[in-house]
């Protein structure tokens, strides 16, 4: 009797666990943040989405968002629009995030790493503005770039060395599914917003907030971030050596107050690779959004600057 009652006991939490995993999965039909043209590149049997704007006669700006549980070409909702005036503006979402398809993959870095190697060929030596990882990504790939800013560049967001553990259970449909939603509850979005990457968290709108959630909360949403938590996307590469050698100047922007990604190591980074370095006061990681305007000027003088070198 009392083995029955325990597993009656389980059959129900699994249940309940089961039925609120679902209750939380977004059934809506997610929209771009970004206002212009939604276009598909297929990519290894995947569906990638961007969106683009601006003149197509213009030079290419490509932009590529940063990685963390709900991110999304979204990040550039701010300067998208500054930008296109005078470049041909692209912003995709890597697979596994944003609008694009997001199949059960163990995402790595090196299969980011390819991906924007092979998005950036389709167009004529691009200029670049990338965040985070994905300037490790974009400094890695053996493309003709007309410019490059890297936006708190780093090659590691996640433990290291990677905990396989940890994306396996995320990866897990019941209990990962669980844990997911727990890190991507709007709680836990404002509280990563507020730790370490909005200076002034009246920038991260409720909007704003309610659109990372859904965007965490479709089918599939776990299988690229688990890989993220785990420290699969930490990237191998030699970023200094990479910016170094790129054909054009790069440069670096910081915000002053980072923690996650501290200013100290912006200035040893721009040192080794003969960057750039442009500090933002009052703001964290996302200086592109806290300061819009002052960032579409850096990254318009910076192009200006990488055309006449």
């Amino acid at each position: 009797m009392r083995l029955r009652t325990l597993a009656g006991a389980a059959l129900l939490g699994t249940a309940a666990v089961t039925g609120a995993n679902r209750g939380l999965r977004y059934q809506g039909e997610l929209e771009s943040p970004l206002d212009g043209d939604a276009c598909t590149f297929r990519w290894r049997g995947m569906d990638v989405h961007y969106t683009e704007a601006g003149d197509p006669d213009d030079p290419d700006l490509v932009l590529l968002h940063g990685m963390n549980a709900a991110g999304s070409a979204g990040e550039w909702r701010a300067v998208f629009a500054g930008l296109a005036d005078d470049y041909h503006v692209v912003a995709p979402d890597f697979p596994g995030f944003g609008l694009s398809d997001r199949p059960p993959l163990r995402y790595s870095a090196a299969l980011y790493e390819d991906f924007v190697a092979d998005f950036l060929d389709e167009f004529d030596a691009p200029a670049v503005v990338a965040s985070s990882l994905s300037a490790a990504y974009a400094a890695a790939a053996d493309v003709e770039l007309s410019g490059f800013v890297g936006v708190c560049p780093t090659t590691v967001a996640g433990p290291s060395p990677p905990k396989p553990w940890l994306r396996e259970l995320l990866r897990s449909p019941l209990a990962g599914t669980a844990l997911f939603n727990l890190i991507a509850s709007k709680p836990s979005i404002r509280y990563f917003n507020a730790d370490h990457g909005y200076y002034d968290t009246a920038n991260a709108t409720d909007e704003w907030i309610d659109y990372e959630w859904r965007t965490a909360h479709v089918e599939n949403a776990r299988f690229a971030p688990a890989s993220f938590v785990s420290g699969y996307l930490n990237s191998d590469l030699d970023l200094a050596a990479a910016l170094a050698a790129l054909d054009v100047p790069p440069t670096i922007v910081w915000g002053r107050e980072a923690e996650v990604s501290p200013l100290a190591d912006g200035r040893e980074l721009a040192d080794a690779s003969r960057a750039r370095l442009v500090v933002f006061d009052r703001t964290r990681l996302l200086p592109h959004v806290e300061y819009p305007d002052r960032f579409v000027d850096t990254v318009l003088e910076s192009l200006i600057a990488g055309a006449t070198a």
